[in-house]
C-alpha cells in the first residue's frame, strides 16, 4: 500500500492555515454562529430529519459549526479531523456554547484506532472525499463505527465538478473523473476567502460515483439512495447564479453540482 503520509503533512499544514482565516470568514460568519445560526443545509437537514437522543459522528468536522449544530438539536455528537487547529477551535466553540460534543484529532481513515463507539449516525458533508486516496478503508472504517440499522449519510460535491481546474477564474476541464494520480495544487487565498494572502498548498484525490458507491457496498452498508442535484447550497465556484431556494446553480445546468447518499449498515 502506498505511503501517502507526505502528502497528509502537507494537508494538515493547510488545514490548520485555513482555520486561522475560515474562522474570520464571512462564510463561516462566526459571531452569527455564536449566537445560534445553524451551519447545516437543507440537504442534509431532510435527509437526517429527527436527531434527538441520537449518536452522531461527523467525519471531517473542520473547526465543529456543523458537529456543533446537529449538538444543538440535540444529537450525541463526535467530531473527527485531521487538523489539530480546527479541533482545538471546536473544542472552544464547544465550551463556550455550552455543549457536549466531543472532538477527535486524527485523520479520518484512523478514527476506529481513536473511537471505539458505535453510533446511529455517521455525518460527513462537502468537500471531503476529494482528501482521501482510496475509499474502501473509508468505506470499512463507517460500517465498523455504524450501529446495525445505524445510517450513514453524505452530502459532497459532484464529481464531475472537481474534473475542472477553477484557479484562473474560468472552470477548464483538466483533471479525470476517475483520476488515480495524485493533483497538487498551489494557490493564494481559500474557497472562503478569496482575497486572502494565505498560500494554499493541497493533494487531493478524484474519486467517481461508482467508486464512492461500491466501497460503501463492500463495506457491507445497504444503499438507500442516491440523488444528483444542480444546485449546491455554496456559493464556491467560478460565475454560479443564485436561485430563487437561496442555491447556486452554473449558467447553462450542463451538469450536476451536488450528490447525496443515503446508506445503513445490515
Amino acid at each position: 500500500m502506498k505511503d501517502n503520509s507526505e502528502y497528509f503533512e502537507a494537508n494538515k499544514a493547510t488545514w490548520n492555515d485555513k482555520v486561522k482565516v475560515h474562522s474570520k470568514s464571512d462564510m463561516y460568519d462566526l459571531e452569527a454562529f455564536k449566537k445560534g445560526k445553524s451551519s447545516l443545509m437543507q440537504y442534509e437537514i431532510a435527509a437526517l430529519k429527527e436527531v434527538k437522543g441520537k449518536s452522531l459522528l461527523h467525519l471531517q468536522c473542520h473547526f465543529g459549526q456543523d458537529t456543533i449544530s446537529w449538538s444543538r438539536l440535540g444529537a450525541k455528537c463526535v467530531g473527527v479531523d485531521l487538523s489539530d487547529e480546527g479541533i482545538k477551535l471546536a473544542q472552544q466553540l464547544n465550551e463556550e456554547l455550552k455543549l457536549d460534543a466531543e472532538f477527535v484529532c486524527c485523520n479520518v481513515l484512523d478514527t476506529s484506532d481513536y473511537i471505539k463507539d458505535e453510533f446511529d449516525i455517521v455525518f460527513t458533508s462537502y468537500g471531503v472525499i476529494g482528501w482521501l486516496p482510496d475509499l474502501k478503508p473509508w468505506g470499512k472504517m463507517i460500517a465498523e463505527r455504524l450501529k446495525k440499522g445505524g445510517v450513514f449519510y453524505m452530502a459532497e460535491f459532484h464529481p464531475i465538478v472537481w474534473m475542472f481546474d477553477y484557479l484562473e477564474n474560468k472552470p477548464v476541464m483538466k483533471y479525470g473523473y476517475m483520476q488515480d494520480e495524485v493533483i497538487y495544487e498551489e494557490y493564494e487565498g481559500t474557497y472562503a476567502n478569496q482575497e486572502s494572502k494565505m498560500v494554499t498548498k493541497e493533494y487531493g484525490w478524484n474519486h467517481g460515483l461508482s467508486e464512492v458507491i461500491n466501497a460503501l457496498i463492500e463495506a457491507g452498508l445497504q444503499i438507500e439512495y442516491l440523488n444528483e442535484y444542480d444546485e449546491s447550497p455554496y456559493n464556491v465556484l467560478p460565475e454560479l447564479v443564485e436561485t430563487k431556494s437561496g442555491n447556486f446553480v452554473t449558467k447553462d445546468k450542463l451538469y450536476p453540482l451536488i450528490f447525496e447518499i443515503k446508506a445503513t449498515r445490515l
